[in-house]
């Protein structure tokens, strides 16, 4: 990808979530807080899946993906936020906001995809049981998570593949805290209807699209179970709730800012609050720490670090 004229716009200001030193203060405190545990709780849920042999089903394999890509979700904005709180003058370069924005599509994509993926193995082990091992094995599994990156990447490369080479030399304030393409195109020197168009379409179809689909499989998961057997439908919607409770956060934001031609309001700023640090701080507790298996299992990997330390 060659980048096109940003020599008239080496960086860009990003204007942030506040200007109080009090609430900056607080901001910084809670941001860190939510970074970290989301970060450690994602890893310690791949590192378990990894560890433990009993775990090494289609359901956890997905699970482990979904929580390394939440690691990611939440190290490409929530560092660079937390560190410019206290700064003055918040920038980030051309090049660095086209990078940010790429990464950031990508993994959004693939998080799409994949969580599709995750309803297709409840489908199958809830509505075909005596079929899962045969339909999601270790082939499938594969499939699913190369096909969830390869439209990731391709989601990212054909929007950004149109921005790169906008003239921009106008304003460079992006009124976020962080870059992302609705806001970026604004500060284009041309006419960016059409492009405004292609990414509302492009995004915007995408998030609503696969939000969709989600709650269309549940739906239908809950209908089937409910016509077996009336007993098992309390247990399903237990399990279904959480998905869909992760659905809904990490949805919401994406369909408000994508689609509709962009809105002019500052408030999708504060949603994305709820993609960076919210969402995938709440998957390990949703996905993980309400399922027996993981708690078992990382209570193993407890014991076993432990030991290993006690050695020593």
């Amino acid at each position: 990808m060659e980048v096109g004229n940003y020599s008239v716009m080496p960086e860009i200001v990003l204007v942030g979530l506040t200007s109080s030193l009090e609430m900056q203060l607080v901001l910084f405190v809670v941001f860190s807080m939510f970074y970290i545990a989301s970060v450690l709780g994602n890893l310690l849920i791949v590192l378990t899946v990894i560890s433990d042999s009993h775990l090494h089903s289609p359901m956890y394999f997905l699970l482990a993906n979904l929580s390394f890509i939440d690691v990611w979700v939440s190290s490409i904005a929530a560092p660079k936020l937390i560190s410019d709180l206290f700064k003055e003058r918040k920038v980030i370069s051309f090049q660095g906001c086209i990078a940010q924005m790429f990464f950031i599509h990508v993994i959004g994509g693939t998080e799409m995809v994949l969580l599709i993926a995750m309803a297709f193995d409840r489908y199958v082990a809830i509505c075909r049981p005596l079929h899962y091992l045969t339909i999601m094995n270790f082939r499938t599994c594969i499939l699913l998570l190369v096909a969830s990156w390869t439209i990731g990447i391709i989601h990212s490369w054909i929007q950004l593949v149109f921005v790169v080479n906008l003239p921009f030399c106008g304003p460079n304030e992006v009124d976020s805290f962080y870059c992302d393409l609705p806001r970026f195109i604004r500060l284009a020197c041309t006419d960016t209807y059409r492009l405004e168009l292609m990414v509302t379409a492009n995004s915007g179809f995408i998030s609503v699209g696969t939000f969709l689909i989600l709650i269309i499989s549940y739906i239908f998961i809950l209908v089937t179970v409910w016509q077996r057997s009336s007993g098992g439908l309390s247990k399903a919607l237990s399990t279904l709730s959480a998905h869909i409770t992760v659905v809904v956060l990490f949805f919401g934001p994406c369909i408000f800012v994508y689609s509709w031609p962009f809105p002019t309001v500052p408030v999708d700023k504060f949603l994305a609050i709820f993609d960076v640090f919210i969402t995938p701080f709440l998957n390990p507790a949703i996905y993980t720490f309400r399922n027996r298996e993981m708690k078992v299992a990382m209570e193993k990997l407890f014991s076993q670090v432990l030991s290993f330390r006690k050695l020593f």
